[in-house]
Parts: structure tokens; C-alpha cells; sequence
């Protein structure tokens, strides 16, 4: 099953997309969604206004998300062309509900008095269905709702002004997420799923890696993360970044306005960015 936010006349709307029609589920958006317990059967039984697919106008998957939990430094590929040890702990860093916009929506950069270093970096976004506290392994697998795709598009020179980097990660309107929640079914989340991701700039294959290269999987990290706060439905745990970044090249290569960004996983989805 797959779950998305769209924009309709009315504002938000969460759908069930099926082949070539999305089905309203009566809720606004797919965080209020997930705040049903119950939210698989409802989507599932879901029988609201319908849209055509080829018609979507797909908003941030979940455009109120009480907290967005990033991760660095975590693909092993990235981790070896930056030159860095392989890390004990994960590295966590937050966004904020403004830095996240549309699957298809144009990203602004930087004015170019601020900043002329925006790098790409595609992600698996991993979605919590469901509160966790200080959870087991077999907790953190229960509380996944599935999985989306995202661009924790970077401001490299905002990151580095000091060791805390998080203004160079949260830029207003910079990370694309979606189209869709591809729900995971119960019990079937234990291990690292294994999905081929890349990053293509107008065409060019910048990154090319498998989500089985991460150093800290979606389990360790809702294990990590639930042992300091609470998760909740509707969160968002962007997991990190493989090789290729724009950074990381020599000469460095940096997205410029025009180009168009799409980031890929395998049996996901697809987000495709204009840079503006």
C-alpha cells in the first residue's frame, strides 16, 4: 500500500494511491493518518473522493512532522570518501517542518551573497506508525509505518561554520520528501531493506549506492533515538546519505539554479527537484 499527501482546492488531503487513482482517506494529511492506531485498516477501507493519479499535486508527505531526526556520516562508501572512522554511535542532527517541500516542487538555494555551496545527498526516509519508548529491536521494527525517499540537500559552507552543523542542513524549503509512504507491513521490518539509491543531476549519475551500506540501520536507530525521546507517528528519521557528494569530488561540484535534482530508491519512489 502506498500513502501520500496532495494538495487538492480544498488544501491538504491524504490518499491511498492505487494503480491510476488516489483514494482520500478523510484525513488532512498522512501524519493525522498515523496518529489512528488503526491506520492501516482505515487506509485500506478507505473509500473517499478519488483523483486521478496522473492529476496528483503531491505536498511533503508529512507536512507536520513533531520532529525530523537526521543522520550523518552513515553509509560505509561515504564514511570512506570523507576520510572518517567508522563511527560507535550515530550521529543525529534535526530539521525543522520548514525545511521540507514537495516531491515535484522547485527547491530554492541560497541567494548567491549567502551561499554557492548546495550539494545533493538522497536518503531513505524511514516514517514511525506508531509511539516508542526506549525500544527493543523487535519494538522499533513494530513502530515503522514504511518508507519514503528524501534529499537532505546540503549548504556545505553553513554546515562548517561550526562543529554544530545543523543551519547548513535545515535551509527553508530545501529537502524533498515523498511522493509516497510505501507502508511496511508488520513483521517485516527486522533487518536493513535493501534498496538500490542514487542521485541523478540533469542526468548525471552522481550517486549510486544500496541502502545495505548503512552503518546504522532504521532498527539501531529508532532503538538510539527512542532511548532519549519519545517517537511518535508521523516522525520522520532521514537515515543518512551514500558516496558521491558533490562535497566530497575534486575538483567540488555544486547544484547550480536550473538543474534539475532527482533522487531514486528502487521500489520506492522518486523525487524530481528543479533547483531555483
Amino acid at each position: 500500500m502506498r500513502l501520500a499527501t496532495i494538495r487538492t482546492g480544498n488544501g491538504h488531503a491524504c490518499v491511498r494511491v492505487d494503480d491510476d487513482q488516489a483514494v482520500e482517506t478523510g484525513h488532512a494529511d498522512v501524519g493525522v493518518l498515523l496518529a489512528d492506531p488503526d491506520w492501516r485498516s482505515v487506509a485500506s477501507a478507505a473509500d473517499g473522493a478519488r483523483h486521478d493519479v496522473d492529476t496528483l499535486d503531491y505536498a511533503t508527505l508529512i507536512p507536520n512532522p513533531e520532529k525530523v531526526i537526521c543522520v550523518g556520516l552513515n553509509y560505509l562508501d561515504h564514511i570512506a570518501e570523507t576520510g572518517r572512522e567508522r563511527p560507535s554511535h550515530p550521529t543525529l542532527f534535526p530539521k525543522f517542518a520548514r525545511s521540507l517541500t514537495g516531491a515535484y516542487d522547485d527547491v530554492p538555494l541560497p541567494r548567491d551573497d549567502e551561499s554557492t555551496s548546495a550539494d545533493w545527498e538522497a536518503e531513505l526516509g524511514v516514517v514511525i506508525g506508531s509511539p516508542v519508548r526506549r525500544a527493543s529491536a523487535d519494538e522499533a521494527a513494530a513502530a515503522i509505518a514504511g518508507w519514503t525517499v528524501v534529499n537532505d540537500l546540503s549548504i556545505r559552507d553553513y554546515q562548517r561554520h561550526t562543529t554544530q552543523f545543523m543551519p547548513g542542513k535545515a535551509w527553508e524549503g530545501s529537502t524533498p520528501v515523498g511522493p509516497h509512504l510505501l507502508v511496511a507491513e508488520p513483521g517485516t521490518t527486522a533487518d536493513t531493506p535493501s534498496f538500490p539509491i542514487s542521485c541523478i543531476v540533469d542526468g548525471v549519475v552522481m550517486q549510486q549506492s544500496n541502502t545495505r551500506e548503512l552503518c546504522f540501520g532504521p532498527i539501531d536507530l529508532i532503538e538510539y533515538a527512542s532511548t532519549f525521546v519519545t517517537l511518535v507517528p508521523g516522525d520522520l528519521l532521514v537515515t543518512g546519505t551514500p558516496g558521491g557528494v558533490g562535497m566530497a569530488r575534486d575538483p567540488q561540484v555544486f547544484l547550480r539554479r536550473g538543474q534539475t535534482m532527482t533522487t531514486v530508491i528502487d521500489g520506492v519512489g522518486e523525487c524530481r527537484n528543479r533547483l531555483v
